[in-house]
């Protein structure tokens, strides 16, 4: 099952199991049940602290759960977790030998600490670049805490569940037989869910916070480039970000970032994330802002308000909040969100393999996913607002020899239509002659665009008329001592080397406004 090579970097990591651990197999007559046996087996000769077992009862077939001998750790995978999940199954195995995980010592207290019955099932796909995040932080808690269990479950392996609680998008975690969650979530994020006092611990810890010198508004590439500069001047910096990593995380492949030949977007965001702790910027992951305070004399402190109601002070602040996909808001876009309508062909396509689907968009987004999609899908309907397809020329030619795409331009949406439960079409007008067409379909997948996350500084900062900050050549905004960064604001080319770029420009702003500035007096 595993090449040579995946043996010999597996057996590596293996080395640092310390106790040992009892791979457990259900197993069906299905091929996939042969292929996890043959994965199980590699694995247990691998290390002499593993052995497998294949005469477990669990319902769900192929399954196989690891627990460390003697304990049941509640963790489970109803999947063959290679792709992108197997750095899920390795540090499943790490993790349930042993080996420390690499966790804040209060967030680890706090799982430790929950109360209660907590039954996690994640479907996920094995090409969702998202899901193993999702996947790697419920099974660290089923590790910590044995009142938690989580089992991931690869939907193209389990499709009578994915048809039968209408899963259409992931990954998507049920808790407890209920829906809890779709789209990529950190442990942060699912512990502020099921965690009622985590708010209140969280402003309470953060209210005794310093000011800064530097405190930085989003984590995406300017932000971190940000404080990565700001850092290395030797001031006090801060990043506060409701999703270290912003649209990074979402982005499958780098193949354009200068010395980079090609990464994938989570690993490039796990890059920037140690690279700015590496430099001792105090990082403030999970929290949505809520509000910004400019300072109220020269030299003073600007206060930034966060959702829990905890106040960050700082004596000049860099907005770099970043943009996210643009809706289409037509009826039925936000009724069949995740049942239907999606915004990530490469996490959510696996899901409609042999069903028609549209996507809406003719820029090289849109035309990338149209053309990713026809590899799956039974039929592709690209549906483009303007008169003609916007993407780049090898881009569109290629989509055009694909015989299973058809193309409408000068096509404007107007509706998702669904059955209640998911979609079930679109409908659309042709711009041209006025004429209504309505398409059967299973899923839809918008790609427009973007729209700035800067609803929040409405009347406080000078926004452009689509929502962008207005910067001038120094990132500097209206206000003293507040900068901003990145595809939040108003310079053009919305791309990752461009947003850093920017950041970094920022810091340097921020840093020459400190050290022309005298602080106001306390």
């Amino acid at each position: 099952m595993l090449d040579s090579t995946l043996k010999s970097q597996l057996q590596a990591y293996l080395q640092r199991v310390t106790q040992p651990i009892e791979l457990f197999a259900s197993l069906d007559e299905r091929a996939a049940s042969l292929e996890m046996q043959a994965l199980l087996q590699d694995i247990a000769g691998l290390s002499d602290k593993i052995t497998v077992r294949f005469d477990g009862d669990d319902a769900r077939r192929p399954s196989f759960s690891i627990n460390r001998v003697g304990a049941d750790m509640g963790l489970r995978f109803a999947a063959i977790p290679m792709g992108h999940e197997f750095t899920s199954l390795v540090l499943a195995l790490l993790q349930t030998g042993g080996h420390p995980p690499k966790l804040e010592a209060d967030v680890i207290a706090q799982i430790q600490a929950l109360e209660g019955d907590f039954v996690f099932e994640t479907y996920m796909s094995l090409t969702c670049h998202n899901c193993p995040d999702v996947v790697q932080a419920l099974n660290l808690m089923a590790v910590l805490n044995p009142r938690i269990r989580a089992t991931a479950i690869d939907g193209g392996l389990f499709q009578d569940e994915v048809e039968s609680r209408q899963i259409m998008a992931v990954p998507t975690v049920y808790l407890n037989g209920q829906p809890f969650g779709s789209g990529r979530m950190e442990i942060g994020e699912i512990l502020a869910k099921i965690d009622t006092g985590a708010a209140a611990r969280a402003a309470a810890r953060l209210a005794d916070k310093a000011p800064y010198d530097v405190l930085v508004v989003g984590g995406g590439p300017a932000g971190a480039a940000a404080a990565l500069y700001a850092a290395r001047k030797g001031i006090r910096t801060g990043i506060v970000a409701e999703r270290f990593g912003g649209q990074t995380l979402d982005t499958l492949g780098i193949e354009n970032y200068p010395s980079v030949l090609e990464t994938e977007g989570p690993k490039f965001a796990a890059a920037l994330q140690a690279q700015v702790r590496g430099v001792g910027v105090d990082l403030i992951d999970g929290q949505r802002v809520q509000s910004l305070q400019e300072a109220t004399q020269p030299g003073g402190l600007a206060a930034v308000t966060l959702d829990n109601g905890a106040v960050l002070r700082s004596r000049t602040v860099i907005l770099a909040t970043g943009a996210r996909w643009k809706n289409i808001n037509v009826p039925g876009e936000a009724e069949y969100r995740t049942k239907g309508v999606a915004y990530c062909p490469h996490c959510d396509g696996p899901l409609f393999k042999g069903k028609r689907v549209a996507v809406i968009g003719g820029g090289n987004s849109g035309v990338e996913a149209a053309i990713d999609l026809a590899g799956l899908v039974a039929h592709v309907t690209l549906l483009e607002f303007a008169d003609q397809l916007r993407a780049d020329a090898v881009l569109v030619n290629k989509l055009r020899s694909l015989p299973n795409v058809s193309i409408h331009t000068g096509a404007q949406t107007t509706e998702i239509t669904g059955d209640g439960g998911k979609v079930n079409g679109l409908r659309y007008t042709d711009r041209g002659t006025g004429t209504a067409h309505d398409i059967e379909l299973a899923g839809v997948f918008v790609q427009i665009g973007l729209v700035p996350n800067t609803e929040w500084l409405k009347g406080t900062v000078e926004l452009s008329r689509f929502g962008e900050i207005l910067v001038d050549a120094r990132c500097a905004t209206n206000l003293p001592g507040i900068y901003a960064a990145g595809d939040a604001t108003t310079v053009p080319y919305k791309q990752i080397v461009v947003a850093a770029g920017e950041g970094s420009k920022a810091a340097l702003s921020a840093f020459d406004h400190l050290i022309r500035t005298p602080a106001a007096a306390a």
